[in-house]
């Protein structure tokens, strides 16, 4: 019974192409400022700190790689 003909409607107004780009225009700003404002609490929380903690030792880590050399080195002894 979900589907409804739009005679049993009460003739309610279809959006045009106008007002539903609008009303998607809308709500992709509302997403995006929702995402900032999570964004932002985990930067805050121990966990964001931790993490940006963990990607700045990678990067230190990458930064001072081994330059090309082998990472094992074999000694004949």
């Amino acid at each position: 019974m979900a589907f409804l003909c739009s005679c049993f409607t009460g003739g309610t107004k279809r959006m045009t192409k106008e007002e539903e780009r609008l009303a998607s225009e809308e709500a992709r700003q509302r997403a995006a400022e929702a995402a900032q404002k999570r964004q932002e609490q985990f930067d805050k929380s121990a966990a964001g700190r931790a993490a940006r903690a963990q990607l700045q030792g990678m990067a230190k880590q990458a930064a001072n790689s081994n330059k090309g050399e082998p990472v094992l080195k074999w000694q004949m002894g």
